[in-house]
This record gives C-alpha cells, sequence and structure tokens, in this order.
C-alpha cells in the first residue's frame, strides 16, 4: 500500500498484516460457525439473532444508500439522454446473461439426467406450512406484475420495506428532476453527496461486526439443516455448483477476456465481499462494497448506480441456473417427460415469471412455482423435492449473481465507452492507483472503513505530514464535475 503525495511521487507504506484484514476475521468465524453448527446444532440454532441482526442492519443501509448514489449520479450527469440508453444496454445484458445461465442449467440436468429413478408421484407430496406459502403466491403470480410492482404506493413504503426495485424507480425520478432544476437543485445535490458519505461512515461502523454476523448465520444454517440432508439430495447440490463455476469461468470469464480483464483477478480484488456473501448467504449485504470498488476500477459513478442495483433485481444468473436445473429435475423426478420444444418454451416463461418475484421473500420459489402453474406440464407441489436443500444452494448462487453483476457493470461501462480498462487492469492486480480525477469529496477510507487496507483503493490519499489531500495528481488537467459546475454557481448567486 502506497501513499500519493502533493508533488506527484509515490511514498510506500506498509502493508495491512494478514492477521488484521477483515477476509481473514470472516473466514475465520464461518469455519468456527460451521464447527459450531455441527458439533453442538442446539447451540449453533440458538446463534440465528447473531446472524439476522446483523444482515437486517446491512439491509437497513441498503435502501437509503441505492437511492442516494442514484441520484447523484443521474443528477450529475451533463446528458439525461445517455443515461436512459446506459439503462437500455444495462436490461439487454441481463436478459442475454440471463439466457445463457438457463441454458447452462438445461444442458447440465439433460446431460446427467439426476431426476430419473426418483419415480416420485406428485398426489403424495406432502407440502409443509412454509412451503404451501410459497406454491399459493407462486400460483397466483402473473408474468407482468413486475411491470406494476415497480411503481410503490407511497414514498416511504420500498423504504421500509426494503423493496429495491421501486426504491429504484424513485430514485431515478427524483434524479432526473433534480438534474432539471439546474442551479436551484445544486443545494440539494450537495446534500445528497454529503447524506452518501454519512451512509457509508455508519456502514463502516456496522462492518466491523461482520465476522460475528457471519458465525452467527453459519453456526444456525448448520445446526438447523445439519449435513444429514447432503446425502440424499448431494448430486443435485455438487451438479449446481459445478455449473455455476462452469458458467462463471466460461461465459462470465469470457467478457472479462472481452474486456481484456482477468476475472480470477476480479474476484480476488473483492474478496472481501465474498467472503461476506459466503457467511450470511444473502448478497445484499456485499452491495455498497462492490459499488464503492467498481467505481475506484474506473466505472463511472452514474454508470454503477444505476447498473449494480438494477441488476440485484434483474440480472441474477445464479437464480437462473437454480431455477431450470430445479425445473428439470422436479420434470425428471416425477416422471414428466418434455421435448426440447417445451424446453424451450419452460426458459422462455422463466425470463417472465422470475423477474416477477424480483425482490420478494422466497422470490425464488415463487418463480419455480409461477413458472410450473404457468407450463401446467409439471406438477408444481414437486417443489417439495428440493425445499430441504434450497439452504446449502443459497450462497452458490448469491455468489455467482454477485459475480454477473460485477462483470455486468464493467461491460456496460465498455458499451457506453466510460470504461478505463488499464485503471481496472491495475487495480485488480492489486497496483497502487492515483485517486479518480474530479472525485466527491467523499473519500473510501473514510467513509468505508471496513479494514486497515482500504487506502489503498487511492480515494483518501495522504501527504506526508498526515493531512489530507484533496487534490488529484492531474487536477490542472482535469475538467471540473457537471455537480461541482453547479456548486460554484449556486455559490456565485448566493
Amino acid at each position: 500500500m502506497d501513499h500519493i503525495t502533493t508533488a506527484g511521487t509515490v511514498t510506500p507504506a506498509p502493508k495491512t498484516r494478514w492477521y488484521k484484514q477483515l477476509y481473514f476475521w470472516v473466514l475465520t468465524a464461518i469455519l468456527i460457525g460451521i464447527l459450531v453448527g455441527w458439533l453442538a446444532p442446539t447451540a449453533g440454532i440458538a446463534m440465528e439473532p447473531i446472524g439476522t441482526t446483523f444482515v437486517n442492519s446491512m439491509k437497513m443501509l441498503i435502501g437509503p444508500i441505492v437511492f442516494l448514489t442514484i441520484v447523484g449520479g443521474i443528477a450529475s450527469v451533463a446528458d439525461l439522454k445517455k443515461v436512459g440508453m446506459t439503462g437500455l444496454k444495462a436490461l439487454t445484458y441481463f436478459q442475454i446473461g440471463t439466457i445463457f445461465a438457463m441454458i447452462f442449467g438445461l444442458v447440465a440436468i439433460n446431460i446427467f439426467r439426476l431426476g430419473d429413478g426418483v419415480n416420485a408421484d406428485a398426489s403424495t407430496i406432502k407440502t409443509s406450512d412454509s412451503a404451501a406459502k410459497l406454491i399459493d403466491a407462486g400460483a397466483h403470480q402473473e408474468w407482468w406484475q413486475f411491470l406494476t410492482h415497480i411503481i410503490p404506493n407511497s414514498i416511504v413504503g420500498p423504504f421500509v420495506e426494503g423493496d429495491i426495485l421501486q426504491i429504484i424507480f424513485i430514485a431515478v425520478v427524483f434524479g432526473i428532476a433534480l438534474n432539471a432544476m439546474g442551479k436551484v437543485g445544486a443545494p440539494v445535490l450537495d446534500g445528497v453527496q454529503r447524506l452518501t458519505g454519512v451512509m457509508f461512515k455508519i456502514l463502516g461502523f456496522i462492518m466491523k461486526a461482520a465476522p460475528l454476523g457471519a458465525f452467527g448465520a453459519m453456526a444456525f444454517a448448520v445446526g438447523k439443516y445439519g449435513v444429514s440432508s447432503l446425502t440424499s439430495m448431494g448430486g443435485l447440490i455438487a451438479l449446481f455448483y459445478i455449473t455455476s463455476i462452469l458458467f462463471i469461468v466460461v461465459v462470465l470469464g469470457s467478457v472479462m477476456a472481452f474486456l481484456k480483464l482477468n476475472i480470477f483477478k476480479m474476484i480476488r480484488h473483492l474478496k472481501e465481499e465474498y467472503m461476506l456473501i459466503l457467511g450470511t448467504s444473502t448478497a445484499e449485504p456485499a452491495l455498497p462494497g462492490l459499488m464503492r470498488k467498481l467505481e475506484h476500477a474506473g466505472v463511472k459513478k452514474e454508470t454503477v448506480g444505476l447498473v449494480v442495483p438494477t441488476g440485484y433485481s434483474f440480472n441474477l444468473d445464479g437464480a437462473a441456473i437454480y431455477l431450470s436445473l430445479a425445473a428439470l429435475y422436479i420434470a425428471q423426478a416425477t416422471n414428466t417427460d418434455l421435448t426440447l420444444g417445451q424446453q424451450l418454451g419452460l426458459l422462455a416463461v422463466m425470463l417472465l415469471t422470475s423477474k416477477g418475484a424480483a425482490g420478494v421473500a422466497g422470490g425464488g420459489f415463487i418463480a419455480l412455482t409461477a413458472t410450473l402453474t404457468t407450463i401446467g406440464t409439471i406438477p408444481a407441489a414437486g417443489i417439495m423435492l428440493i425445499f430441504g436443500i434450497d439452504k446449502f444452494m443459497s450462497e452458490c448462487r448469491a455468489i455467482v449473481n454477485f459475480t454477473g453483476n460485477a462483470v455486468a457493470t464493467l461491460f456496460i461501462a465498455w458499451w457506453d465507452r466510460t470504461l478505463d480498462a488499464d485503471r481496472a487492469r491495475r487495480v485488480f492486480n492489486g497496483e497502487t492507483v492515483e485517486p479518480m480525477p474530479a472525485e466527491d469529496p467523499i473519500h473510501l477510507d473514510e467513509v468505508t472503513d471496513i479494514d486497515d487496507d482500504l487506502t489503498e483503493y487511492g480515494h483518501h490519499s495522504r501527504n506526508p505530514h498526515g493531512t489530507a489531500d484533496p487534490t488529484p495528481r492531474h487536477a490542472a488537467d482535469v475538467e471540473p464535475s457537471p455537480s461541482a459546475d453547479r456548486r460554484r454557481a449556486y455559490s456565485e448567486t448566493v
């Protein structure tokens, strides 16, 4: 880790030791949680409040961070048409990526056919109360509901319920309106940027408890579900994991290679976020860290703010693989023969039903049930065959979704011709890079104090005397940002 001084020279700083970094302690906590849940299941189950409290505290910040980031990004751009084009490009990429993910799942389950020989009678399958609720919700889920669901009933409701899709809608409308206000909206935009700093500072406080949250979540999961259920359905779980790994390496790796970037180096750069996902079984707590790191890697703030949150609802590659695998497994297990045409029709329906359950609790099963109900040939009650092992696949789904969104953001930035590929390559290689030109006065290590090594991201450089250096190395050659122009205009008016 180096420091960049006002003279433009780079002076070496001592590298943070491995035992002081967040990912090490999260990984250690995960291992301890597995041991506790395995050796003392009762004690492991009792750890549930620790994990859920941490995840809830993280979810508390997701809505405000997504809202403030999108508003700040849209309100700062000079041309709103570019924002609209970026959104259309993102949705196009999301659909193509989802199709590839589903095809991977269909091919894998058709090759290995793990459901053959199960011979389950759908009429005798008993459904639990929790599963029955999901089946009922899926049976009444229409493909078009995700369109009507985007518009909230109130401004406050989406923030209370944590509905990311509706928060994105509010943020986009608010950001466009603020952009149209011009100089009058300058103080509001300045307040949005300052509030963003406050939210990330709170995030830094909460992230200190990440190892404790990972321990509680993992101890509960292993203590509650045990490892015995792995034996009966181990083949399907293994197939899902292998298919997901191949999708990351082959499909997402090819996209990264096209960008002349290395996906394995990107994964290493995001190691703290991956440890957090592995411990909590959800990708939501890792969203703020992903957004900050992609910004530092050379992706424009408005692109990150729009693509990453939207991808959390529309670019679910892991869930797509899971849906196709699960649907075909249930068909095979219940001796329901499907032709190639029917399987392709199944894929087409999944493209719509999967969007209908975006951001809904139990969304994976609701989407699966909605798909099976729409097709009508596969019994919806068959989801009970995989209901018990869903927990063991949630971590993999979240990791694939997270990786897919990181790659999607880089690709959309390249498509918009705004990606600094050389900078991204250097960041992923672990090299020290200069602060981003014309950055906001909110610095990464001030607002996202996840561990002592965050200063290497270069958002907060210091001079040899230890004081903050607000001037980028090439500040004289950098044009001021639109937001800076508006703040200056407002000051001159006052």
